[in-house]
């Protein structure tokens, strides 16, 4: 469930962009990176590096967009 203590404790550990990455995700999920860099207004470069901190934490996943097979959407992880 997202917002849990145990998801909080994780964050602690990551740059700041990827904890407004994670918050947009949280209120807006699921969006393509470039959805993510509208609502946080990070630049693509900022939103790639905390996507992938966060991946590798294992707090967000991503499938592939159906309407663009050449982006996925980001959500947090379930």
């Amino acid at each position: 469930m997202a917002g849990t203590a145990t998801d909080d404790d994780s964050l602690g550990d990551l740059p700041p962009s990827a904890k407004l990455v994670y918050k947009v995700l949280e209120y807006e999920a699921p969006l393509t990176q470039e959805g993510i860099a509208t609502e946080s207004r990070l630049c693509p470069r900022t939103v790639r590096y905390a996507l992938g901190k966060l991946e590798d934490h294992g707090l967000v996943t991503s499938r592939a967009c159906l309407e663009d097979a050449r982006q996925s959407k980001y959500r947090i992880g379930e």
